[in-house]
């Protein structure tokens, strides 16, 4: 029984320190994305926007909460910059977190509507 709950101990701070690493692997490219854009190097920066639009459906929510008010400093979203990657980030971005929150919307209109 030692060994097992030795081995179940080992196996969560293992998947522990791979959900940060993943996170951490995930804020380095959006970060690097956003200097090479910035900075005039497109090739490079449309290579890390295609793998950020890759990555999106699989971050957290709060990953995805935290890219949205990232790129949110830097881009008009009022004004369509549809030749801006950083503004294209940012509406996929703010798209998947208004598809996320749907759920979350319904359930706060349903406690609105109740007495």
């Amino acid at each position: 029984m030692l060994i097992f709950a030795l081995v179940l101990v080992v196996c969560s701070v293992m998947v522990i320190r791979q959900i940060n690493l993943n996170q951490g692997k995930h804020l380095e490219l959006r970060e690097a994305f956003i200097l090479l854009y910035t900075k005039g190097y497109q090739p490079q920066a449309q290579r890390l926007f295609n793998r950020l639009l890759d990555e999106v459906d699989n971050l957290s929510n709060r990953q995805v909460l935290d890219d949205f008010q990232r790129t949110l400093t830097l881009v008009n979203p009022l004004q369509s910059e549809s030749n801006n990657l950083v503004w294209q980030y940012h509406w996929t971005v703010s798209k998947e977190v208004e598809r996320r929150s749907w759920t979350t919307l319904e359930r706060a209109l349903k406690l609105a509507d109740q007495e």
